[in-house]
């Protein structure tokens, strides 16, 4: 296996900008996740790094060593896409063995590859079938097959779950974490799932707009983004996010967000002008307490709809003129069109001014 490099590539479409100074490196056997929306340049930058695409500037490297002017049978790689790609006339096993024939690897290597790739997928009753045979999984497992038999520096997966129903992609997504842990073997997958982004890489590195928002572990990415895009694209639901101003009274620091204002104490806030006109606070729905957690902001909150989850509940209300939306366990008391008390724990909050984050610090104990 081997370490990927990006040095400021970029890459643009006559004078349409896809991809803006990206620099990313992903260490030697890392499960590394490309997350974004779509059209946000994530599958151009995977297949920059495949060499199927060109960029217009910047650096690829694998291994130490720069590979831009490769192609991509010489890269090392092996990449599987979300479609299977799988040739329909031959079995599992030819398949497989297809890219190693014409390599003119030896036979045995081939069938003992094939061997060690049917166990770790646990495939050896299909390696005679027909991929027309196979239901989903089983073909998407037969395409990771096909990329573990070349046995390459790096493994690029474009959306490979993403025609799979949603019971299949749950296991299949236990099933890679797995595959990946044995291999120990250096990943990069994209997505625009950021529960798949969540569960199965040890990085996240979220675009947007052709350039990187935030590249960093999923729980430090969901705990502290980086601006308000992180904040409301990793979660479900998305974070509750006010636009405001903060105003300086006394000793009181009064967050305004259309007619809703009330007190941040000033000790907890950084050095901040009196007035910021991009300030945005935020809080996750299952950070917001139904009861009295000091030391915490309380608020008067309008119940408008209920979601039932099965395991807890989705509550939509409104504050004020804004909309809001908490997790609440299964107790009874919630109703449709009642007025409650909401809390939001001061150490759950999170500021950003002018598009990036704002670390408050923790109250004392």
């Amino acid at each position: 296996m081997a370490e990927l490099e990006l040095r400021a590539v970029s890459k643009s479409f006559r004078e349409q900008s896809v991809l803006r100074d990206i620099s990313l490196n992903v260490p030697d056997g890392s499960f590394t996740i490309l997350l974004g929306p779509s059209g946000c340049g994530k599958s151009t930058l995977l297949r920059i790094i495949a060499g199927l695409d060109s960029q217009t500037s910047g650096q690829v490297l694998i291994g130490g060593n720069e590979v831009d002017h490769l192609p991509p049978a010489e890269r090392d790689i092996a990449m599987v896409f979300q479609h299977y790609a799988l040739y329909p006339h031959l079995s599992v096993r030819d398949n497989l063995a297809f890219a190693l024939t014409m390599r003119r690897v030896s036979r045995h290597v081939i069938d003992d590859r094939i061997a060690e790739a049917a166990h770790l997928l646990e495939i050896q009753p299909l390696l005679d079938r027909k991929p027309k045979d196979l239901s989903g999984g089983q073909r998407q497992r037969v395409a990771m097959g096909r990329a573990i038999v070349r046995k390459p520096k790096l493994f690029l997966f474009d959306e490979p779950l993403s025609n799979l129903d949603a019971q299949l992609r749950t296991s299949m997504r236990i099933e890679l974490k797995k595959l990946q842990q044995r291999l120990q073997a250096t990943m990069i997958y994209v997505t625009h799932d950021q529960v798949e982004a969540m569960t199965l890489g040890d990085r996240i590195v979220v675009i947007e707009g052709g350039r990187i928002r935030q590249a960093d572990a999923p729980q430090q990415t969901y705990t502290a983004p980086a601006d308000p895009f992180v904040a409301s694209f990793i979660g479900t639901p998305p974070m509750n996010l006010w636009e405001g101003i903060l105003t300086v009274q006394g000793q009181e620091t009064l967050f305004t967000s259309g007619d809703l204002t009330f007190p941040l104490p000033a000790p907890l806030l950084p050095s901040l002008p009196p007035q910021a006109s991009t300030l945005m606070l935020g809080i996750r729905p299952e950070d917001i307490a139904w009861q009295h957690t000091p030391p915490s902001i309380q608020v008067a909150a309008q119940v408008e709809l209920i979601e039932d989850l099965g395991a807890d509940l989705l509550i939509h209300c409104r504050v004020g003129d804004r909309k809001l939306v908490a997790r609440a366990d299964r107790g009874p008391g919630i109703t449709t069109g009642m007025t409650a008390p909401l809390y939001f724990p001061l150490g759950k909050l999170h500021l950003f001014i002018h598009q990036r984050r704002v670390d408050l610090p923790r109250h004392p104990r």
